[in-house]
């Protein structure tokens, strides 16, 4: 469902780098909302980015800049091509060897005993201390800033927990003799000197090292998250070779140009076919492995293979206009929404530190009035503090639906943003379009029937007379035959149908009232087509100079149901969802292709602002609506139902009124469509439950003393590691019906799959057939 917005509303994607948690983002998207004109801002933390919505005439970017620049992060220059995801990845990379590489040691020496000498604390010091602020720099660097604007995030968390570990054992070290002797380690895991003082270095350098390494594979696996979208995007040729042999870069190409495209070769840009045949795999549009022919004037999409033959394509689209650059907007826009549930975990994450700090202040003052020692009650705080760190929430949302909406694009299926994901929980009535969603969108002879008498060439005379009208049902009657005659003194009769000489013979092609007479056998078996819902037409022969009067041949035309459309009617019963037909059809065909294809109701004979009235009586009952469609006439419909999914083979403007696309004119991907939105959005629910249960739980047990300092390290960064790869999991979703592309020995195997909205649809809204 469409959400409203001013007319002039603009919206711009702006890079952010310094984010570290949900804290983060969540301060980042109150700053950017606080700023006049800013209509929304949603900060993605997983895709390193702040999606503002606003009206230009109120706000300009350069503010966006400024605000994010204040609040302590950057925002990189655009002329900067190194991802902020790699750029990050290379940080943690040499933090943690660093980190890793003097904590074994330090380890190693404060736990065992054996490996203990005197003085030992100062060597624990000096390689303590590195990892501390140099590894631990960022965490410290944020804390400062925060502290500075006064807030406080997961960063202040780790400083806090490791400056005071450090800060604690250096005193002792240096004025209460923590260094003068060994001692065997106690209970506490930390180690004390001659006077029972303690001394947590390893503690804190453990605790950095621990953080490191799960935002590490963290990092890791959040790159992966995005790989859809970045295979996407590489899809397309480089260069192409016009038809005078030129080789030009493709962002060289203009619409008009002519292009050739050889065997094995990526069509460069969307087109339309010139010269040549030859069958093109569009597996990364519609998922499927089977390669389509094509011939003059078909039409084809930019970054599909050429398999065989030797094509000219006419360029009609180039640059940020192809199908391709498309959908990697529509994908990349989706990767960076997010989903309503995702704002409780806003909010939580909002007050979720100043919280923890109370409870650290807390758990100290509560060990030390029930007369517990010091450094008892200073190792639960410092656990409280780090265990408390909320990264998972700030994940849990956005690295599924990443993942999610790449998924889906691999199998040809658009999901425009993450509220999409939670309308589909809700959705219990989908509404199908007949005309190009459930049928084919185009009448087809079904089949011909000849009176004993009639003249053996009736038909191919009929569908040579046929073969120089326009009109949809005479292109059904010429395909009857594959060679057509040339025709003399044509002429079409408004209403009733058309008229010629071809060869020596009169053929007339049209109505009942074209004709006198009829056969018995020809007229039993046009009364039983039409009362299925098909249209007939009548074909009679004579001599030359006169007009036919008897009807010797009948062609069955219809709009054929898609032969999957049945078995998508089935899925969705599977579903547990209600299957209802709106179509602007007479009411006879529509319950004729109701009763084929199942579906539960069929409403028939409605304009498009009937369409609309259909779906809000359906809301106001109660229901929360899907709507299937692909022509001009379902796009007030689309946006109106809570879910709008447009068959990607119909228009533009239905595509762009809807919240999914399907890529195929497959309509069995709705139910795959549905079925991956709702995993993707249990995911999100799972991902947010271990967050939340995470800190409900081990917070209190931090607070008694039950969880070391290091433990609750190592668990707070598992539960980041854990919230990702669970998300990651999408990426295994195999739909009923919705296939990876198999890969063809002539190309590379592309592991996306791309849409076509621009894709030209004859059949762009429904006509009754007379």
């Amino acid at each position: 469902m469409r959400t409203p917005g001013s007319a002039t509303a603009q919206r711009i994607d702006l890079p952010v780098e310094g984010m570290t948690c949900a804290a983060c983002a969540t301060r980042i998207g109150r700053g950017l909302a606080k700023l006049d004109g800013v209509e929304s801002a949603d900060v993605n933390l997983a895709a390193n980015r702040a999606t503002i919505t606003y009206d230009p005439a109120r706000a300009e970017p350069e503010a966006f800049r400024r605000t994010v620049e204040s609040l302590g992060y950057s925002v990189p220059d655009e002329d900067d091509d190194t991802d902020i995801g790699d750029r990050r990845l290379r940080s943690i990379t040499w933090r943690l060897l660093v980190a890793a590489g003097l904590t074994v040691p330090l380890t190693l020496i404060a736990m065992v005993p054996p490996l203990m000498f005197d003085g030992w604390p100062w060597l624990a010091f000096v390689l303590a201390t590195p990892v501390v602020f140099v590894s631990g720099f960022a965490f410290h660097r944020a804390a400062l800033i925060n502290a500075r604007h006064g807030t406080a995030t997961m960063d202040t968390l780790v400083s806090l927990g490791t400056l005071a570990a450090w800060t604690w054992s250096t005193i002792a070290l240096l004025f209460l003799g923590a260094g003068d002797a060994p001692v065997p380690m106690d209970g506490m895991g930390s180690m004390a000197g001659e006077d029972g003082v303690h001394v947590y270095y390893e503690t804190a350098a453990v605790i950095i090292t621990l953080i490191l390494l799960g935002k590490w594979f963290e990092a890791r696996a959040t790159r992966r998250s995005g790989d859809a979208l970045r295979a996407l995007a590489t899809l397309g040729a480089k260069t192409v070779h016009l038809d005078d042999g030129t080789e030009i870069p493709v962002d060289s190409l203009e619409v008009g140009d002519h292009f050739v495209v050889r065997p094995g070769e990526r069509v460069a840009t969307d087109g339309v076919v010139v010269s040549g045949r030859s069958a093109v795999d569009l597996s990364m549009i519609t998922g499927e492995p089977v390669p389509v022919e094509v011939g003059p004037g078909d039409a084809v999409v930019g970054a599909t293979v050429n398999t065989n033959g030797h094509l000219v394509v006419a360029a009609t689209r180039v640059g940020s206009d192809t199908a391709l650059a498309q959908i990697v907007r529509l994908v990349d826009q989706a990767q960076g929404s997010r989903a309503p549930v995702q704002r409780l975990a806003d909010r939580v994450a909002g007050i979720f530190v100043p919280v923890v700090l109370v409870i650290a202040a807390g758990t100290v003052a509560g060990w030390l009035l029930t007369g517990h020692p010091a450094s008892d009650a200073f190792s639960a705080a410092v656990a409280v503090l780090i265990i408390a760190c909320p990264c998972a929430l700030g994940l849990a949302t956005p690295t599924a639906i990443m993942v999610g909406t790449g998924r889906a694009a691999q199998l040809g299926i658009i999901i425009k943003g993450g509220e999409v994901l939670e309308e589909t929980r809700q959705i219990d009535i989908v509404v199908l379009d007949k005309t190009g969603t459930v049928t084919e969108g185009r009448m087809t002879l079904v089949s011909s029937v000849t009176d004993p008498d009639a003249p053996d060439d009736v038909v191919a005379l009929a569908a040579s007379l046929e073969h120089l009208s326009e009109h949809p049902i005479a292109r059904a009657v010429a395909s009857a035959s594959d060679h057509h005659q040339p025709v003399g003194s044509f002429e079409n009769l408004p209403g009733r149908g058309v008229t010629g000489l071809v060869g020596s013979t009169a053929v007339a092609v049209g109505r009942r009232s074209l004709f006198s007479s009829i056969g018995a056998d020809l007229d039993r078996a046009a009364t039983e087509a039409e009362a299925d819902g098909r249209t007939t037409v009548l074909a009679g022969t004579g001599p030359a100079g006169s007009v036919p009067e008897r009807a010797t041949a009948l062609f069955v035309v219809a709009d054929t149901v898609k032969v999957t459309s049945a078995e998508a009617v089935a899925a969705l019963h599977g579903l547990e969802l209600e299957v209802v037909l709106l179509t602007g059809d007479n009411q006879r065909t529509a319950e004729s292709v109701g009763r084929e294809v199942g579906v539960d109701r069929v409403v028939a004979e409605v304009l498009p602002e009937d369409k609309v009235r259909e779906i809000e009586a359906l809301q106001r009952a109660g229901h929360r609506v899907a709507m299937v469609g692909d022509g001009i006439n379902d796009a007030p419909a689309l946006a109106l139902a809570d879910l709008g999914i447009a068959i990607g083979t119909g228009t533009d403007v239905a595509i762009e009124a809807s919240d999914l696309t399907l890529v195929r004119g497959d309509l069995r991907a709705v139910a795959d469509a549905i079925a991956l939105s709702r995993r993707t959005l249990a995911t999100i629910k799972g991902n947010l439950f271990w967050a939340f249960a995470y800190n409900v739980a081990a917070i209190p047990l931090a607070a008694l003393g039950v969880l070391d300092p290091m433990i609750a390290a190592g668990t707070m960064a598992f539960s980041s590691v854990f919230v990702v790869t669970n998300s990651l999991r999408l990426r295994r979703f195999r739909g009923r019906f919705s296939t990876d592309p198999t890969p063809t020995p002539t190309r590379p195997d592309p592991t996306v799959a791309a849409a076509a909205p621009g894709a030209p649809n004859p059949h762009e809204s429904e006509h009754p057939v007379p």
